[in-house]
This record gives structure tokens, sequence and C-alpha cells, in this order.
């Protein structure tokens, strides 16, 4: 396994991959891989290459957020990356990646209108720009991404639709702990209280599911008693629950067809994401 931290170097890879007939999957992070990503990993290995990027990108976090704290621990990830079968690790510095004249952004409307778009306004023309970067420098065959972040799934999906990019985009399930908690970087913000404290979003899903499955199909009436029961957490402040087309990202009314219920709840002052994905049958 290799590291480069140049976009010549990757090309350079690429272009001997490609002399071969390789096929090449990509897992583009952030770092500080946990279990979660280390599934990206494995199932991109259906690929004959595998390429995984390690950048935390300037330009998807806001003026208040968590750059400067965000985990680093490249030693950790390559270690992790080579035990899960990658063959390359793409580790740029931001100079690398935006030149000091950079003037082009990725921007999309609808899809980045509500949920983590709606809090989080710039987030994703960072996503969309910088996802779109690595795709040209990578030119991955497949692409891999986590389910977690469902919105992100469902706007890069567009993305590669709308601008024609030739690439398969492959959701991932999420990945949690043994107790429920969805595997995040950001769980090691946590203290050992708010680590429990957290438990409070996965439960909070149970719930949801278990009333759709018994029929609930407002939407309203979901999504409140999703909120009550996280409010009766003390350590959470709840930035959203909402129920969406899992499509548009738009808020639903009535629960039809493939809806996504999706949350952001900051456990102390970490913010955490979850969601589910519930199929109604026509009529049910």
């Amino acid at each position: 396994m290799k590291i480069v931290h140049k976009i010549e170097e990757v090309k350079a890879c690429i272009k001997e991959w490609r002399k071969e007939g390789l096929s090449i999957g990509f897992v583009p992070t952030m770092g500080y891989l946990h279990e979660g990503h280390e599934s990206l990993i494995k199932r991109a290995m259906e690929n004959d290459r595998v390429v995984v990027s390690i950048f935390v990108n300037p330009m998807q976090f806001g003026p208040k957020e968590d750059l400067a704290s965000y985990p680093r621990d490249l030693e950790r990830d390559s270690s992790r990356c080579m035990e899960n079968g990658a063959d390359l690790i793409f580790h740029p510095n931001p100079e690398e990646m935006y030149k000091e004249d950079f003037y082009t952004y990725v921007d999309m409307s609808v899809l980045t209108e509500e949920l983590c778009g709606l809090s989080r306004p710039l987030h994703f023309r960072g996503v969309c720009t910088v996802v779109l970067k690595l795709f040209n420098i990578v030119t991955p065959d497949r692409a891999y991404f986590g389910e977690k972040d469902a919105q992100q799934l469902a706007v890069i999906k567009r993305m590669v639709t709308d601008l024609n990019v030739n690439v398969e985009i492959i959701g991932c399930p999420i990945i949690r702990e043994s107790d429920g908690l969805a595997m995040s970087s950001r769980n090691s913000y946590l203290s050992e209280a708010e680590r429990k404290a957290a438990l409070i979003l996965y439960n909070s899903i149970k719930l949801g599911k278990q009333m759709m499955k018994e029929g609930e199909r407002d939407a309203a009436v979901l999504v409140s008693a999703m909120k009550v029961f996280i409010q009766k957490e003390p350590l959470a402040k709840i930035d959203y629950v909402k129920a969406v087309d899992a499509m548009t990202m738009r808020q639903a009314e009535k629960l039809n067809g493939t809806v996504l219920i999706a949350m952001a709840v900051y456990i102390g002052k970490t913010r955490l994401i979850d969601n589910f994905t519930f199929k109604c049958e026509e009529g049910g």
C-alpha cells in the first residue's frame, strides 16, 4: 500500500492501473477511520484496486464548527486501510486541493435545502466541490458512501446524474456499536456520560420504526413522538428530526413510498446524526 500527498502522484498510479485494465474502487473519507469506514473499504474490494482519500475538507465546515479539533491520526488510519485491503491512500493538504486562486464551486438546490443543509448552509457546496474534484483525480469506476450520511448520499447521487460523471455510487449500510450507536469519528468527542446519553438517537429510531410498523402514516405525529422521546434526555438538544421523501429530501406530510426519517442531535457540544428509511406499502 502506498501513501501519496500530491494529485499528480495519484494520477500516475491510476494511469498504470488503467494500462493493466484494472477496475478502481474509491472510498472518500475525512479520516479517523472506524469500522464504518472499514466496511466501505471491504466492499470496495470488489474492484481490482482500492483508493482511500483522507482529507479533512475545510470547505464543508462553517466558521463556528469543529474544523480545528476534528480528530486526525494518519498512522492509525493507514494501518486500518492496509488491514482492510486498500492499495493507495491519498492524503493531500488543503493547499494541494485548493490553490490560492481557487474560484470554482459545485452548488445544488432542492436536495440541499433541508435537514443538514438548512442548519449548515454552506456544507453541501463544500461536499459537492471536494467530491467532484476527488472523482476527477481518482477517476474511479465505483465510489462508496455510508448510509448514515443519507442526505449526503442522495446529494452525491444527484450530482453524478446531473453532471454526467462516469462513476457508480454505492451506498453501504450504517455500522453501529453493539448498543446501537451509529459509528462516527465525532463519537470520540463524547464523555462517558455523553456516550450513554447518545443512545437516545438509536432508541428514538426504534420507537419510530415501531410506530411505522404499527401503521402510523402521519409524519407530524411520528416526528412529534420521536422529539418528545429525545427531549427526555437532559444532555440532548435537537437540531432537527424530520420525515422527508428519500429521493428529494422534501418534507413529507403523509408517509408514502420510501421515506427517510433523519435527525441531528447535539449531545453536549457534539452534533450527531442518524436516520432510518422505511418503505411504506401503497395504501398502507
